[in-house]
């Protein structure tokens, strides 16, 4: 709030000292507007840009990089460069075959987000820590109607590239989207196992250093 105090006639006592308020209470405004994570808005990528921040890749980038890839082993290289825990859990949603959707399966009605990538919508990356709301045992206190609704509102705030990759993630065809983007070329690309999870006894292996003894 800016304060302005007047003289007796009316005009403004101090007009350096309001203007000073004024644009110390715009910048403010201006921080808050890019402070949530999900959200990549035109403003909010400048100032992160000016920050030094990046803007998180989207999945469907990651994915048709993997796809255009020649090889599995710039395949692999992909994967590994993009490496986080909110990708995993979306490629493990994907592929591991003990992780049930509590969804029906095939197309969901929504609405498509057409803004451009990078601008009004947010991202996979960020959304990914609420998937557990859409997996069997994840939250059994939401009834059908309200997780399929929430499910619908994710994929209509996602760009909607993301929002295909969501889908087709749930239904088990992620990989018939993009050539080479299988179970078996995720698994080596994180050392996981069949169950998928970490194999420690690979990490082990492959770790640096002088062998002791």
């Amino acid at each position: 709030m800016v304060i302005i105090r007047r003289n007796p006639d009316g005009s403004i006592a101090n007009p350096d000292l309001v203007r000073q308020q004024t644009q110390s209470q715009n910048e403010q405004l201006q921080q808050q507007a890019v402070s949530h994570p999900a959200l990549a808005t035109k403003r909010g990528m400048a100032a992160l840009s000016e920050a030094g921040r990046a803007i998180p890749p989207l999945y469907s980038e990651i994915a048709t990089k993997v796809n255009n890839a020649k090889d599995k082993p710039r395949k692999l290289k992909v994967l590994r460069d993009h490496d986080s825990v909110a990708l995993r859990q979306v490629l493990r949603g994907a592929f591991d075959p003990k992780i049930e959707w509590a969804l029906p399966e095939g197309e969901v009605p929504f609405k498509r987000n057409e803004a451009p990538a990078g601008t009004e919508h947010s991202v996979l990356s960020y959304e990914s820590r609420k998937l557990y709301h859409y997996i069997e045992g994840g939250n059994g206190s939401l009834s059908q109607r309200k997780r399929e609704t929430m499910f619908v509102q994710m994929l209509e705030g996602l760009h909607e590239t993301e929002a295909d990759v969501l889908v087709a993630a749930k239904d088990g065809v992620l990989h018939q989207m993009y050539k080479g983007l299988s179970a078996n070329v995720v698994k080596e690309a994180f050392n996981w196992t069949d169950d998928f999870v970490v194999d420690e006894h690979a990490i082990y292996h492959q770790m640096p250093g002088p062998a002791n003894g």
